[in-house]
């Protein structure tokens, strides 16, 4: 048996573990012996749920949303925060019907392998590694940039200081990384909510010595604002900037299975976590949207502010305005945590797809040897490595060079996306095919196959329309131009690369062995989640469950 735990010839089967099934070379596979041996389930259905919060909530929405306030008009921008977040949705419960069925280490990129073309997996999923690699020294250089706002420390300090602690908590147990994106989590949903009241105070008025805006911004200096162009053409230019913006304020969220290996009962939890998107999109950006555009104008030049601290945030030019001191430095620390949350979001993700590659052979078999409580230390190490391009922030030069390669991959996210979208819509097409009804999924919903579709068609959409600005008379920027396009080719010559050397094939619908997933699914059902009762369970459910 390969190192995969696949067959290494036609013709020949190989058990594959718990969630195994026999099948054919050309297919990905489902849960492998070396991710029931080697990894431990230490991700409980809390974890899951904060894990896909904080993965909604970052520097975007507390730093980001005055750019789209600016760009689009209140209006526009919570029009466009809206679109991206149905296509989210869609994206989520895409993601959450193919993981119940295979819950792989990996997530959509194994599902890529399994459901339409090794190559396909293997493309996507160095690509995510690449991004992973180069999103942790980001993060840690905007760490830096953001203690600026309270001392002038060399910024030396902090970058050893938070390389330190994102490795420490990557190469712990899973759970302990579990524990504290549920306390980062907390964090987060405890400010924005607060913010939220807040706002809503100022707005009506409630704050002594302020009096009430209402919706006074909405008609001076209006509901959309003129980008690029003028007239109805440039409203729609600002609102369609704003799709773009908000996509990557929302890219983080697709990682929430990339541990599915890792977590209790998969089948269970993350669809669970999935179905909630819903709400944490309505509560987290479109109530939060809403409420800037009422706070601040779209023509306020102190959105203009480009420092990359609390001082850009809408929140914090309102609350000023209003006379409250306390705000900045509370949304300062909150971001710090945000932006050290994603490190070890990226962390995670981008070692537990390279495991998945070394699985399959895409990747050097030492990138499979764990730690004995069940971490592959050795995707830890190299991606420890990475970090250390942080440095390259203390030079101005280095640091132009430093986002370059950061910009290489900047429309790597809607890319992850489409690639979710078209795995779901082949799991569809293949039970189709098969005779098989989509009610024997452990997960469904029926809207699903309709949602993704049109959230594909309006990926693609976004991904080739994202970098227009550049074309416009005046706009190029071979920066924007790289941060928008250059993935694309990359993505398409490790795809033909890893097909033509390779000579791998598309997945034929009808030999996708979905009955023998659903065979094993009966014969080894997950243990039933405990049912909370009494007032904890209560709040329990409320929060995560």
């Amino acid at each position: 048996m390969s190192v995969a735990g696949v067959h290494d010839a036609p013709g020949k089967t190989a058990n594959v573990g718990t969630y195994g099934v026999h099948e054919n070379v050309q297919h990905g596979d489902f849960v492998t012996e070396n991710e029931e041996r080697d990894l431990r389930r230490g991700l409980a259905q809390r974890h899951i749920q904060m894990i896909a919060l904080a993965g909604a909530i970052g520097t975007g929405l507390f730093l980001g949303l005055g750019s789209s306030l600016q760009t689009g008009g209140p209006l526009g921008a919570l029009l466009g925060y809206a679109f991206v977040g149905l296509i989210v949705c869609a994206v989520q419960f895409a993601l959450g019907e193919v993981t119940a069925l295979l819950p792989v280490t990996g997530s959509f990129i194994r599902h890529a392998e399994f459901l339409v073309d090794p190559a396909l997996g293997f493309a996507i999923g160095w690509n995510t590694v690449y991004g992973n690699w180069l999103s942790i020294p980001s993060e840690i250089s905007a760490i830096c940039v953001l203690f600026q706002y309270w001392t002038d420390i060399n910024a030396s300090l902090w970058i050893v200081i938070f390389i330190l602690l994102t490795f420490v908590v990557g190469i712990a147990f899973v759970g302990i990384y579990g524990e504290i994106e549920f306390a980062m989590a907390m964090l987060k949903i405890a400010l924005v909510v607060g913010l939220v009241i807040l706002g809503l105070c100022i707005d009506l008025g409630g704050v002594p010595g302020t009096s009430r805006i209402g919706f006074r911004f909405w008609v001076t200096p209006g509901p959309f604002v003129e980008h690029i162009a003028s007239g109805s053409w440039g409203n729609f230019l600002g609102f369609w900037s704003v799709m773009i913006n908000a996509v990557f304020s929302f890219s983080g969220v697709e990682s929430i299975a990339m541990a599915a290996a890792e977590t209790r009962n998969p089948r269970q939890n993350i669809p669970k976590a999935c179905k909630r998107v819903f709400a944490r999109v309505a509560l987290f950006y479109v109530v939060t949207v809403l409420i800037v555009g009422m706070l601040v104008p779209s023509d306020d030049e102190r959105l203009n502010n480009e420092s990359g601290t609390a001082a850009q945030s809408p929140f914090v030019i309102a609350a000023s305005a209003a006379g409250i001191k306390a705000i900045p430095s509370i949304v300062n620390a909150v971001v710090i945590t945000s932006a050290w949350s994603s490190s070890n979001q990226a962390l995670l993700a981008g070692t537990r797809v390279l495991y998945s590659l070394a699985l399959k052979k895409q990747a050097p078999a030492i990138f499979l040897r764990t730690t004995s409580w069940g971490v592959p230390y050795m995707c830890v190490l190299i991606q420890t490595l990475f970090m250390f391009l942080a440095f390259m922030s203390l030079s101005s030069s280095a640091l132009t060079v430093f986002y370059w390669f950061v910009d290489l991959v900047g429309c790597g996210v809607l890319i992850s996306w489409s690639c979710i979208l078209v795995n779901h819509l082949r799991l569809m097409s293949a039970m189709k095919k098969q005779g098989i009804e989509r009610t024997e999924l452990p997960w469904h919903n029926r809207w699903t196959p309709y949602s993704s579709a049109v959230a594909l068609v309006a990926c693609l959409l976004i991904l080739l329309t994202n970098g227009f600005a550049v074309f416009t008379r005046g706009g190029w920027s071979a920066s924007s131009f790289v941060s928008s396009y250059l993935d694309i080719p990359l993505i398409l010559v490790a795809y033909l690369g890893w097909k033509y050397f390779k000579g791998t094939k598309f997945v034929a619908l009808e030999d996708i062995p979905i009955r023998a997933a659903l065979d094993e699914i009966r014969d080894n059902p997950e243990t039933p989640e405990p049912v909370r009762k009494g007032w904890r369970g209560v709040i329990m459910k409320l929060l995560w469950e």
